[in-house]
Parts: C-alpha cells; structure tokens; sequence
C-alpha cells in the first residue's frame, strides 16, 4: 500500500494550473520560500549537491534549489502538479532539475544512502503515516547528509492560526487545506526523527503578520515550525 491520501492528491491536483500563480492559494508558499530556501541553503550549502524535494508539489522549492545550483531531484504523487512542475522548468530553463512520480518509501528503497540534501515540507500533515515518510527520508540521506522538514503543531492555537484564521478569515488557503488531526507536534516529529537514527539540529518557526503580509522566522514553534536533522557519518 502506498502511503498517500487519494482525497489529499485530488486535492492538490484540482488546483494545480495556479500553482505558479503568486497571487492565488498558493501565495503563501511563494512567500515563504526565499525564507525556507535560505535557511536550507546557510546550513546544507547546496550548490553542486544532490538533492530530493519529497512532496514537492508544482515544483517552487526544488525549482529555486535548482537555482542555487543544486542537483534537484523533485517528487510527488500527485500528477497533475508534477506536469505543472515539469513544464515550469522547461518554459524557465532550469537545467539540473528532474521529477518523478515515486513516493519517498520507495525511493529510498531503490536509492538508499544516495542524496546529500532531503527536504520534505509542508508535506508530512497530508500523508497517512508521516513517520514512514520520515524513515523514508533518513533513508535516502548520504552519511552526514542533512534532512529538512516543515509542518504545522497542533495545539489550540495552531486551529486557530493555520485553520480558522488562514483558511476561513483571512483565506490565505482554500478551506479544507489542512485536517488538524494531521497536525504534527515538534516532540513527536523530531522523536520520528530519532528513531530513524537523525539527530535534530535546530528547529525554527514561521510567523505571520496578517497586516504588513510578512512571513519571517522566529523560535515561535506554536503554529508552522521547520526542522533540520543530520545523518550520522560514516564512524
């Protein structure tokens, strides 16, 4: 069985053409990127490294790593935002950037211990069993490789903020973006992390201000929150 959400990759796939659209529902994503891009880029220093964009969607991230001089390796199972993501990249002429249709679990499988950089965001609140995703990724990691995941807390205010706020009052995000059930507390992802032998790193979070429309980061981790994890080298 495939760890993926039929209802969660329908979704994605209806709204797939806006995907480069900075001013639809997917704004957000474009907003933060050059946030999450740097932060991954001061610590990995991803030029000239291989590097899996797990979740990867229509392609904002992994396409902006490929900038930077990345080796990018984009995946999804989603089609139609893979499509969006493929044709994006050949309209910019990105060069150094593929994608796939292949989950994490069996990526990994078939390239274990093979990429220098892993990133996984806003992506393990809409699969099934994220902690398989996490292995996943710890999987695909060279020795001393660095792993990075972004998703969202879940406690009374994350409702408040990322549900209620962003996808009812302010409709930052379509409604029905996010089932907070799925919500992901830091305790239990970086515990996935340690039981997939990663060490935690550092732990950032993503605050909003809904009247300047500014994302920076933050040590607040109550709402969105994003992880760096290490590999172990090779003793």
């Amino acid at each position: 069985m495939t760890n993926a959400d039929p209802q969660e990759l329908a979704k994605f796939s209806d709204l797939a053409h806006r995907w480069w659209d900075p001013e639809s529902e997917f704004r957000p994503l474009h907003q933060i990127n050059p946030l999450r891009l740097d932060w991954i880029d001061q610590q990995a220093n991803i030029n000239g490294k291989r590097v899996v964009d797990v979740g990867c969607g229509g392609g904002i991230l992994a396409e902006s790593m490929a900038r930077r001089g990345a080796n990018v390796l984009g995946i999804d199972l989603a089609d139609r935002p893979l499509k969006v993501a493929q044709l994006h990249a050949m309209e910019s002429g990105v060069a150094n950037l593929d994608y796939r249709s292949v989950s994490a679990e069996a990526l990994a499988a078939e390239q274990p211990g093979q990429f220098d950089v892993v990133t996984c965001m806003e992506m393990l609140e809409h699969v099934p069993d994220p902690s398989s995703v996490v292995r996943a990724c710890a999987q695909m990691a060279k020795p001393g490789g660095w792993i990075f995941f972004s998703t969202l807390n879940r406690n009374p205010k994350s409702f408040l903020f990322a549900i209620v706020g962003a996808e009812y009052l302010l409709k930052l995000l379509p409604k029905g973006t996010h089932e907070f059930a799925r919500f992901i507390r830091p305790a239990e992802l970086t515990r996935w992390a340690r039981e997939a032998d990663l060490s935690t790193t550092q732990m950032k979070g993503l605050e909003y201000n809904p009247i300047t429309r500014r994302y920076w980061l933050s040590g607040d981790t109550s709402v969105n929150y994003m992880i760096a994890c290490r590999k172990p080298a090779k003793a």
